[in-house]
């Protein structure tokens, strides 16, 4: 029986569950689960204690601990210590941002869809390969110790984003995505957590998840990651490493300081820290600002992808590896992916050693520049963050509107954005801002339509 009477006391959820079921943390995990999914519980509600919430139920403490790891493995809860346990404000936001099929009614401004400048180019380089003698090794398995002219260029590239490494640090993967699932799967058990800002790329937070590692929302100052934050982490939160996105910051649009990336690098070494430094939009810059890697090499897993530089369908990425991960990092991309596509990469390696590589970033750049004159002329009014360079902008909305009512708004009236609900992470409060990626119509005159639909939702709201 329970201690003491909660007749007419106040708890932020009384659950009841049937205690034949077993085993009975389990029960009371997808009792949290299914009250959390139905709004029973709304992101950011506070539970209560689990000695307090043991005696409601008359249940042992450690029954209550294990129902509650159970959630928070599955990113619906957020534990800090010393402040309590809380839904997560991500718990029933959708982090799948490029759906099973295009929308057709909408205006694209969601998914950060590169434009296709760069098609055509590929297109002829791809028609003069086929034709050489030999070409059917393209359609083949592709082994690692057949690429080293293909490291090069990954050597070539990751230098033209700002970080010098070498062929024997370099390996290929399948995207982004890819290179950073083998990371955390190689790097982390079940249950290890990592440090991430309080809003971060959604891909993250569902690898994250699938693989039951925990990420943990460090504050930010001046809109890049606190130095003291990630020092408190090390210290008390058990992380095990960071993910950044210190160029063009996904979804705030936000660049880290040189000054703050030595000292995050001198944070990581001290304490033996990891760092995934995703680098998808260090080519974006005319003059790429030195990565986090250069500061610390041995701790940086630096990932550089052509999904957003040159073409999304040539999935490949190359990451830089230091020496004491390589090995486990090279196994689990062979468990998750064997190799990555011979045709592919050998096609990716001879764009970017041609002359025709800087003129394709070129070319991306300047459209993205006219997008982005678009963006200012239509939401000059507003906080409209980001460069003209980016690729998405970071829209801190008037009035008290969230950015989950402003997504579901601008979708009633045809313009598909996201909601910072989508990029906020554990019990950070997501800002009131919507991600508006200004690469994804199809053309300008597509965007303008867009941003005269957002323009006009936006005068409504003051």
């Amino acid at each position: 029986m329970p201690i003491n009477s909660f007749e007419n006391y106040p708890m932020s959820w009384k659950p009841s569950i049937d205690k034949k079921e077993r085993p009975i943390y389990q029960a009371l995990a997808g009792k949290l689960e299914q009250d959390i999914l139905s709004g029973v519980l709304i992101p950011g509600t506070k539970l209560p204690p689990q000695r307090e919430l043991a005696d409601y139920l008359d249940m042992n403490v450690s029954t209550i601990s294990k129902a509650f790891k159970v959630c928070e493995l599955k990113g619906l809860l957020s534990a800090t210590v010393g402040s309590g346990t809380f839904v997560s404000y991500d718990a029933l936001s959708n982090a799948y941002l490029l759906e099973d099929t295009k929308p057709t009614s909408l205006i694209e401004m969601g998914a950060t869809l590169p434009d296709n400048a760069s098609y055509g180019p590929l297109l002829l380089q791809l028609n003069s390969m086929l034709q050489e003698p030999g070409y059917e090794k393209w359609f083949g398995y592709g082994r690692a110790g057949e690429t080293l002219w293909q490291k090069d260029a990954a050597v070539k590239l990751i230098q033209r984003g700002g970080f010098e490494t070498t062929v024997d640090h370099i390996l290929f993967a399948n995207g982004a995505q890819n290179a950073i699932a083998a990371t955390l799967a190689s790097l982390c058990q079940p249950g290890d957590r990592i440090g991430v800002d309080d809003h971060t790329y959604p891909g993250l937070k569902t690898v994250a998840a699938m693989l039951s590692v925990q990420i943990v929302p460090i504050k930010s100052e001046h809109d890049e990651m606190s130095p003291t934050a990630f020092e408190y982490a090390c210290k008390n939160d058990n992380i095990k490493g960071i993910y950044l996105i210190p160029d063009y910051h996904n979804p705030t649009a936000s660049f880290m300081s040189v000054e703050n990336r030595k000292v995050i690098a001198a944070i990581a070494k001290k304490y033996n820290q990891f760092i995934i430094e995703d680098a998808s939009y260090h080519l974006l810059n005319e003059k790429p600002l030195p990565a986090v890697a250069s500061f610390a090499p041995e701790q940086v897993i630096y990932i550089a992808s052509l999904s957003k530089s040159l073409a999304p369908g040539l999935r490949l990425a190359y990451a830089a590896v230091p020496g004491q991960f390589k090995e486990r990092i090279s196994k689990a991309l062979y468990n998750l992916t064997i190799s990555v596509s011979p045709l592919l990469a050998e096609l990716a390696a001879r764009t970017i050693v041609s002359n025709q590589f800087e003129l394709l970033i070129q070319g991306h750049r300047e459209e993205t520049i006219r997008r982005n004159q678009l963006v200012n002329r239509y939401l000059g009014d507003y906080r409209c963050l980001g460069v003209e360079t980016g690729i998405f902008r970071w829209l801190l909305l008037p009035g008290t509107i969230t950015g989950a009512e402003f997504e579901s708004l601008a979708a009633r009236q045809g313009v598909q954005v996201y909601a910072a609900e989508r990029f906020v992470v554990g019990n950070s409060c997501p800002e009131r801002a919507v991600r508006i990626a200004v690469c994804a119509p199809g053309s300008l005159e597509e965007l303008d339509q867009g941003l005269m639909i957002l323009e006009r939702l936006l005068n409504d709201l003051i």
